[in-house]
């Protein structure tokens, strides 16, 4: 892989072993709520403002474009390939918090990625708002692509690291 001498053996790890704590989260998780909650009846955690809502998410962010899920998958293949291709450029430029960003990011895609192929839906089942006023129902691997996305987004803000710092 060009690039990946550049930058040290524990960002590989490091950014592989969030991506794979990520995955084991949100599947562990998402195998213990279906057998324990009824698809499409939300149950309140804390009061009205987080609510266990199984729900089968045949689109994407937001439910949009439903029953796409052989799309989405090819997709996802392809982000995935972005991803770990673009992790040592990312490093080198921006050291220990593009691999967190990314890895982030990697285990998000993958996690929803094993829903896709193995249920045709991706499982979502938080659900955060106040009467009817509700942010979008979302899992682990989704809270790990928003995280991800918002560390991105400062990353574009911060100054990339000069090559003499990149080897510091």
């Amino acid at each position: 892989m060009e690039g990946s001498s550049r930058i040290p053996r524990a960002s590989w790890l490091a950014f592989f072993g969030l991506a794979a704590a990520i995955v084991v989260a949100d599947q562990l998780l998402k195998g213990w709520i279906v057998p324990r909650f009824e698809v499409g009846v939300p149950v309140p955690v804390i009061g009205d403002l987080v609510r266990i809502w199984l729900i089968h998410n045949t689109g994407a962010l937001f439910g949009l474009f439903r029953d796409q899920a052989v799309l989405f998958a090819a997709g996802s293949i392809g982000v995935i390939a972005l991803i770990i291709w673009f992790h040592p450029r990312a490093v080198a430029s921006h050291g220990a918090l593009a691999t967190v960003a990314l890895g982030l990011l990697l285990g998000g895609a993958i996690g929803n990625l094993i829903d896709r192929v193995s249920l045709g839906y991706v499982i979502d089942f938080v659900d955060l708002g106040i009467g009817d006023w509700r942010f979008y129902t979302f899992n682990v691997a989704d809270a790990a692509i928003s995280t991800s996305l918002v560390l991105l987004v400062v990353m574009a803000f911060l100054p990339a690291r000069r090559p003499a710092d990149a080897a510091a």
